[in-house]
């Protein structure tokens, strides 16, 4: 079943590399969307795909990359609306 999950993961997350890791594990999990870095320091992810596939990308979310320290990581659940290709970093 497909579904959208809005991510928004808090803590030491900007600077890590933790955009690029996201985007090379959502594309490993064949997850599309966009992960982009945010003015108070949270990293914001849309991520569509399989449900199973996305809440593995949560669990990794939880720990990020080395050198990230995850406090938080909100998720809210949506229907899928189809609108991505592939999976980017947007710097916006």
């Amino acid at each position: 079943m497909l579904k959208r999950a809005n991510i928004t993961v808090y803590g030491q997350v900007q600077g890590v590399f933790y955009r690029s890791n996201t985007c090379r594990k959502a594309r490993e999990l064949n997850i599309v969307g966009w992960v982009r870095n945010e003015p108070d320091g949270s990293v914001k992810i849309i991520a569509e795909g399989e449900f199973d596939n996305l809440k593995r990308l949560i669990k990794w979310c939880h720990k990020g990359p080395g050198g990230a320290i995850t406090e938080k990581v909100e998720v809210e659940w949506e229907e899928a609306r189809g609108e991505f290709r592939d999976f980017e970093i947007r710097y916006e």
